[in-house]
């Protein structure tokens, strides 16, 4: 299997033979349960105090005074520290040793891996997924791409690919979340547009385009190319990135 090799400008240079990870099977449920075990990681635990409702003087009047046998507090009637009481403890709080976080097998993982890395090549995929370009995929550049320092050129670049109208829909997707989110830090949803996959280091000056995400080919996982457990995403390599794929494979 071979892919053409771009440059800047959008012009063919040369094909080049693309690793065998990009036959890999398309396998959408181990990639769900890849991107869903790594999401847990960062769960936060959280619980209530053990003591919390229990700390009262509250004991039980016995049998044989014509009511309920529920802890009272000492000095009056009122009902404490059981569930059912008003104020009284929470039935099943949280707990901080609950086991958040998602197990996956090392070789289901793996495969997730390639499944998304080979979805990224599909135009079928791609499309159903939402991103808009022209052409052919997997797209690959020349390694001069990992050199540029200036986002006018990484958008000049995406320009002459027929890709930057994906950047373009996911500026314009930004919203307002709805619900308590607001107050939490995340008070904006917005959609995801191109992945840059570069040899050694990740391109800095895509960082702030809309929705683009620029990592090395060290860096990948199987969120990135799938986000919200949705495989396909626009991607862009570059030579060197495809050249070091074959470690996956």
């Amino acid at each position: 299997m071979k892919t053409q090799v771009r440059t800047l400008t959008g012009e063919i240079v040369h094909e080049l033979d693309l690793p065998e990870i990009f036959n890999e099977d398309y396998r959408p449920d181990l990639i769900k349960r890849a991107v869903l075990a790594l999401q847990s990681t960062r769960f936060q635990p959280h619980g209530t105090d053990p003591y919390a409702g229990m700390r009262t003087s509250a004991e039980s009047w016995g049998s044989g005074r014509g009511v309920a046998q529920v802890p009272r507090i000492k000095g009056g009637s009122k009902v404490a520290r059981v569930p059912q009481a008003t104020g009284g403890r929470a039935a099943h709080p949280p707990k901080t040793a609950k086991i958040l976080v998602k197990g996956i097998n090392r070789k289901e993982k793996q495969r997730a891996l390639r499944s998304a890395i080979a979805a990224s090549a599909s135009p079928d995929i791609v499309r159903d997924r939402g991103h808009i370009f022209e052409g052919d995929l997997p797209l690959v550049l020349e390694d001069r791409f990992e050199e540029i320092t200036r986002t006018g050129d990484v958008i000049a670049a995406l320009s002459a690919l027929g890709i930057y109208a994906d950047v373009e829909r996911a500026k314009a997707s930004k919203k307002v979340r709805a619900g308590r989110g607001t107050m939490r830090g995340r008070r904006y949803k917005q959609r995801k547009s191109i992945l840059i996959v570069t040899g050694s280091e990740p391109l800095r000056a895509a960082r702030n385009l809309a929705g683009v995400d620029a990592v090395t080919v060290d860096q990948l996982n199987t969120e990135l190319l799938a986000p919200g457990t949705h495989a396909g995403r626009l991607t862009i390599w570059t030579e060197s990135a495809i050249k070091r794929l074959e470690k996956f494979s």
